[in-house]
């Protein structure tokens, strides 16, 4: 895919990248002796960074996958994701190409074919359904509404067909942190919306919640793992910050590269939240708890500060081709 250089203001904007391979395993297809992992969703499951493309193996699926083995020592991982997909494109296949028809299809097929060898899902979608309505410090309201609007019709029915397909699999749906609290850099302007982009975060978050609660599957709470809710102001080689924007510069692109992607650390930092939701994960034969284990509740979000940085902010590590002076856009 192309890429288009500015940076859309939104919740996330997680579909930028090269169209994958779909369908790609770390293994023959043959089922092994102790089963699978299959990895769903947008580029954050693909494990995109700028440069680099897609990492199917590693981003955060690799270390789930290495966790999932203590209990599971011959689990092989099948990654069907999709850069730049949405609730919408993983049912109708109108982003990425499947033999099946779609990402949703491809996944019901394989996860009734392997039936109890399929031992942990993943899923993360929802984002992109969303980053189309704002463009600068211009936020569209009603293509806002449209788009949560998908993601709560979407979502559950996605989820349902995949538990129907999967009735023995442990199931584990991720949240999203937000990359736009990186605009606080830009100034007022840029920290009015920073604000914003935290309260719009929250509603993805809840439809997504909403929508695992229904086939009662945990959420890994990747919000709270990157300090999503936390306006702690902390001194920082910028400046003073707040820590979920100083934690979004130090786990993404996004104050580097202007990217919204994790980075190496970053998608570390999603597998843990991962890990901590599914559990012990067990070979074939053994009974997998379809249910959601305990996980740390996201919390209310302190208030905000009111102003700006005490000092401006520092060029970044590793440094950008150019400080960002505005919202940008980057699609793909």
């Amino acid at each position: 895919m192309q890429r288009r250089t500015a940076l859309v203001l939104g919740i996330g904007l997680l579909g930028a990248g090269a169209v994958p391979l779909v369908g790609h395993t770390t293994s023959a297809q043959a089922a092994p002796e102790q089963g699978w992992y299959v990895a769903l969703g947008d580029s954050l499951v693909a494990g995109y960074q700028p440069g680099a493309g897609d990492d199917r193996d590693g981003g955060y699926v690799g270390p789930v996958l290495d966790a999932a083995r203590k209990g599971a020592p011959g689990l092989e991982l099948k990654n069907l994701s999709c850069s730049g997909e949405d609730t919408t494109t993983m049912t109708s296949g109108t982003k990425c190409s499947y033999p099946e028809g779609s990402q949703l299809a491809a996944a019901e097929k394989f996860l009734r074919s392997e039936g109890d060898a399929v031992r942990l899902v993943t899923v993360q979608v929802g984002a992109n359904d969303v980053q189309r309505c704002a463009e600068g410090t211009n936020i569209d309201m009603a293509c806002l509404q449209a788009g949560m609007q998908a993601v709560q019709r979407n979502l559950p029915t996605i989820l349902g067909k995949l538990r129907a397909a999967a009735p023995n699999a442990r199931i584990v749906v991720a949240n999203y942190y937000n990359p736009f609290l990186a605009t606080w850099l830009l100034g007022p302007e840029g920290q009015s919306v920073a604000r914003l982009s935290a309260t719009l975060q929250g509603s993805l978050n809840g439809a997504i919640a909403t929508a695992a609660k229904g086939i009662n599957a945990p959420v890994a709470d990747v919000a709270s793992a990157y300090d999503s809710n936390d306006w702690t102001p902390i001194t920082t080689d910028r400046g003073e910050l707040p820590t979920n924007v100083a934690t979004i510069c130090s786990l993404t692109w996004m104050c580097a590269k202007n990217d919204i992607h994790a980075n190496d650390a970053g998608y570390q930092r999603i597998a843990q939240a991962v890990i901590a939701a599914m559990g012990r994960i067990t070979g074939p034969g053994v009974p997998s708890p379809t249910g959601s284990p305990t996980t740390r509740p996201t919390g209310k979000p302190t208030n905000p500060p009111t102003t700006r940085p005490t000092s401006k902010p520092t060029p970044p590590t590793p440094a950008p081709t150019a400080q960002p002076s505005g919202p940008l856009v980057q699609t793909g």
